[in-house]
């Protein structure tokens, strides 16, 4: 056997029992490397006659490559095997089920707040919002209320406090959202149409009413605007809130400060077997309150009333949540009962559209 057979058989075996990359890279380097084996006898080839340079270099040529060759393949192996034991040591059961992750919801507030957002924005109205904590000229003065007025009482109104040698009228917790009416009307002047929702806060506390709840109200000024618009502007909205193809408003004569005429609506509906059912019966059942804008607010909020008028209604967001999704008590609402959450609330992909869709 030649010496180039003898290498041969030595570094395919060297390769072949390399245990890891470090231990390939070193048979690699003494084979191949600058200072290699074969490296060492390629350099010799030079004192050699033609003849054994022509036979020589031709089998260290082949010898280097088959080593190369050897190499590559035993370093693709133990990468293999070093993948093979990772992955055995990493293994997972994909067909295993994953484990469940808790699913929040929206709060049927917010959920219905959208849906009455949706309803007005296609019908052209804008969302204007404005401070909880509201000055008495904006809350009461603003609006047409008068000092004797009940709403101005401490047993109606949450009052801030101010120091003792301080005369001006205290804040208030804002008791509706009308002083944003007035703010939006400050800003923008005539004509206007926005929606106000926000939260709202009055000395009340039973089966349907909290100290704090929500409410959205709306205001549409323009130069010949009536209470026919204002008819057909509920109607609508009721239409598509309960998602009715047929609705019944009643208006009764009623009085508020802020708007002159005013009226209470009521919507026809039916109680049968306990159950109630908007659009049909003989029952009717009060949802808001509205009127055309008193010419004193108009001129509070900077609107000339000679050449402006419009409408304005006001809702509780809670009380119509709970009319349309039939739910019985309104204090459930804050108390933060997770199980109530999952019942009555939303996914958070249940976005409303006029569209697509108000509700599941």
């Amino acid at each position: 056997m030649s010496d180039i057979d003898t290498l041969r058989q030595s570094y395919l075996s060297r390769i072949s029992g390399a245990a890891d990359p470090d231990a390939l890279e070193q048979v690699r380097l003494a084979a191949l490397g600058k200072k290699g084996e074969i490296s060492g006898m390629m350099k010799e080839l030079g004192r050699m006659t033609p003849e054994e340079r022509q036979t020589t270099g031709a089998a260290l040529n082949r010898l280097k490559d088959e080593i190369d060759t050897a190499l590559r393949a035993r370093k693709q192996g133990l990468e293999d095997a070093a993948l093979d034991a990772r992955l055995k040591d990493e293994w997972l059961d994909v067909t295993l089920p994953g484990r469940p992750r808790p699913m929040g919801s929206i709060h049927p507030v917010s959920q219905v707040t959208e849906e009455v957002t949706a309803i007005f924005a296609d019908m052209g109205f804008s969302v204007a919002e404005g401070p909880q904590i509201e000055s008495d000229w904006f809350n009461f003065d603003a609006l047409n209320i008068p000092p004797e007025h009940p709403a101005r009482q401490e047993h109606d109104t949450f009052f801030m406090s101010r120091a003792a040698d301080d005369t001006r009228p205290p804040h208030v917790l804002r008791t509706h959202t009308s002083p944003v009416q007035i703010r939006a009307m400050q800003a923008s002047g005539a004509p206007i149409r926005v929606i106000c929702p926000g939260r709202v806060y009055r000395m009340d506390m039973d089966q349907t009413h909290t100290p704090m709840f929500h409410q959205v109200e709306g205001l549409a000024l323009g130069r010949d605007i009536s209470m026919a618009n204002l008819k057909w502007t509920l109607e609508e909205f009721c239409r598509a809130f309960f998602e009715i193809d047929e609705v019944e408003l009643r208006f009764r004569a009623s009085h508020f400060p802020f708007t002159e005429p005013s009226a209470e609506v009521d919507i026809r509906c039916s109680w049968e077997g306990g159950k109630l059912t908007i659009g049909k019966g003989d029952s009717w059942l009060e949802i808001l309150g509205s009127g055309m804008v008193h010419p004193k607010v108009l001129a509070a909020g900077g609107i000339d009333a000679s050449q402006w008028q419009g409408f304005a209604f006001g809702m509780g967001i809670d009380r119509i949540a709970m009319l349309k999704y039939g739910i019985p008590d309104l204090r459930a609402f804050f108390e933060s009962d997770l199980r109530w959450l999952r019942h009555y609330g939303f996914a958070a992909g249940d976005v409303p559209s006029v569209s697509g869709g108000l509700s599941r």
